[in-house]
């Protein structure tokens, strides 16, 4: 009763203080002026061509090196990656899984170390199921992005009956579905034997307002993942001079421009192994791996993670075997973002001047120090919506605060982006739209009703808080009686026999409401029966209870657990079921 009535208080005080603030916080501009949000967490999707025809087009397995280097590209946490391995039909396939340790990252690796070849190819059956586990998964603020490795062409099942039209037919209609739910798709043409359908790959990027990319070589992954990475990220590629291997320690020097970099990845591209040694800009000697250094390898690749590095010049030392071509790409990751102060209210009109102010922050709170970010430059790019026409407006700035003047040029609609960009990164606000097609120069509705005076303000907003109140009480009713659920359950079936685990099924949630059992998750299988009395009902935080009412033992982390008057499940957790009357295994995770 408590927390029912203090969420109350909240609504009616958040409520109050929006009405109250209402009439100053109104604008001409149609698109909030909030920055790009350029560091938050990636929803990616890696979709690999897993057919034959790869043995020819991919025989090194390229594709599966690289996506391995975009996994250990991310940062060390808050970033989520699902796998889709098709062929005409889904081949093996992970949910978007939280990257969050080392653990983590290395399971995902695995998985795609395990990745089979199959025969036939149809890359519509792809798309449409990495557009869906977005569709389905992706989570609000993050960043989606599908990666597909592929040579661009399709080998059609001839008995299956499906025509090369159709599956053209699905390809465009799924492309379309990803560019209508902004989904960017970013394309790595493998092409070992020249035999790429490179222009298919390309109208998939150029739809979805993605990029393309073509390699027949690991050398050239570093180089392709960094341009993607610096694409979705709003970074620049730093140039790494390349080394040939002596078989001695080489010193390459690595400058790390300012203190607002979070992350800098040192990607090492050899055939043969390398050996690493790093020195901090004071020439003290940093262990290789340890807290501010991480290392991953491969058998074409090692990346090395500075975590929060020290400004200033750094130097890697790589020893590789000699006459051996070593390539190195470098690629930071910056905790910044570029804001827009709100336009003020008005009705534009030919002649009128818009004084413009951005400026960088970091974590939230606006940066004031110019020398974390280096010598950013920025201007204002003005694109009319009527015309088509481009144009710039430069800014000047102390380093993170930028102003300027834009005169309107016309009674046309404008918009409006800020860019500031330096050497290793660039940082854009969301676009804003000016409407001056009014003509007038007058106050516009929402400033005329701030005249209100302030006891209108207050009745009205009491007047909204009791139907707001009234409201709430509905629908919190609503809400107990016909409760659903979020996410979906992965399951995986073990036959303790012969060790056998088929392939993982997905199974939304959100077509069950109040509760179901897990026998209806496994589709009614006579042989599971038991699993009946194992049942789901919904519980707070998008979490879901477990119960179990027979004799089933349900293990977590490998220790039994006592599920029999519910126990609590979230997003990530993995369960085991052990059933009494088959020999399997049933094998759950939890994922939102």
């Amino acid at each position: 009763m408590f927390r029912r009535k203090l969420n109350l208080m909240y609504i009616t005080l958040a409520v109050i203080l929006c009405l109250t603030q209402l009439p100053g916080t109104l604008f001409a501009a149609s698109a909030a002026a909030n920055n790009n949000s350029p560091s938050s967490s990636v929803d990616a999707v890696l979709l690999l061509d897993v057919s034959n025809s790869m043995k020819s087009s991919d025989p090194e397995q390229l594709g599966n090196e690289a996506m391995k280097l975009f996994v250990d590209m991310l940062p060390t946490q808050g970033d989520r990656v699902g796998v889709v391995a098709y062929t005409d039909q889904i081949e093996r396939e992970k949910a978007l899984t939280g990257m969050n340790s080392a653990d983590d990252k290395t399971e995902l690796k695995n998985f795609i170390d395990d990745l089979n070849r199959g025969p036939y190819t149809d890359i519509s059956v792809g798309m449409k199921e990495a557009v869906n586990i977005l569709q389905d998964s992706s989570q609000q603020g993050n960043e989606p992005m599908i990666v597909l490795f592929a040579d661009g062409n399709n080998e059609l099942n001839s008995n299956s009956g499906r025509s090369n039209s159709e599956a053209d037919q699905q390809l465009n209609e799924a492309v379309q579905q990803a560019k209508q739910k902004g989904y960017p798709v970013y394309t790595v043409g493998l092409n070992a034997d020249g035999k790429l359908n490179q222009q298919a790959l390309k109208n998939i990027a150029t739809e979805t307002g993605g990029k393309s990319f073509v390699t027949s070589s690991a050398d050239e992954l570093p180089g392709i993942l960094s341009q993607i990475f610096a694409a979705h990220q709003q970074v620049n590629v730093v140039p790494v001079d390349s080394i040939t291997g002596n078989g001695q320690f080489q010193d390459v020097k690595i400058n790390i421009p300012n203190a607002s970099v979070k992350e800098a990845n040192i990607s090492i591209m050899s055939a043969q192994k390398v050996e690493v040694k790093l020195k901090d800009p004071s020439g003290k000697e940093v262990a290789v791996p340890s807290d501010q250094v991480s290392v991953s390898t491969s058998k074409s690749y090692s990346l090395v993670k500075l975590l929060k590095p020290q400004q200033g010049d750094w130097t890697l030392q790589v020893k590789g075997v000699d006459q051996d071509k070593i390539d190195i790409n470098l690629i930071f990751n910056y905790s910044l973002e570029m804001a827009l102060e709100p336009i003020p209210s008005k009705n534009y009109g030919k002649g009128d001047k818009i004084d413009i102010l951005s400026y960088l922050t970091s974590n939230g709170q606006k940066l004031t120090d110019a020398s974390q970010v280096g010598n950013l430059k920025a201007v204002l790019n003005v694109k009319d919506m009527d015309t088509g026409a481009a144009s710039q407006v430069p800014l000047t700035g102390n380093g993170t605060e930028f102003k300027g003047t834009f005169e309107v040029p016309d009674n046309h609609k404008y918009q409006l982006v800020i860019r500031a960009e330096e050497q290793s990164f660039y940082r854009e606000t969301t676009p804003v739209t000016v409407d001056a097609t009014g003509g007038g120069t007058g106050t516009s509705g929402a400033q005329e009703a701030a005249g209100l005076g302030t006891m209108a303000w207050i009745l009205i907003a009491i007047g909204v808080v009791l139907v707001l109140t009234g409201l709430w009480f509905l629908l919190r009713m609503l809400k107990q009686k016909n409760r659903g659920f979020v996410g979906q359950m992965v399951i995986e079936i073990r036959d303790e026999n012969t060790g056998e685990k088929s392939y993982p099924q997905y199974k939304k949630l959100t077509t069950f409401r109040g509760k179901f059992n897990l026998h209806q998750l496994l589709q009614l299988a006579p042989e599971l029966k038991e699993t009946e009395s194992i049942t789901f009902t919904p519980g707070n935080n998008d979490r879901i209870l477990i119960r179990n009412h027979g004799d089933s033992v349900i293990e977590k982390s490998g220790r039994a657990i006592d599920a029999s008057r519910g126990y609590e499940v979230k997003s990530g957790d993995r369960l085991t079921i052990a059933l009494r009357q088959v020999d399997k295994t049933i094998l759950l995770e939890y994922l939102t």
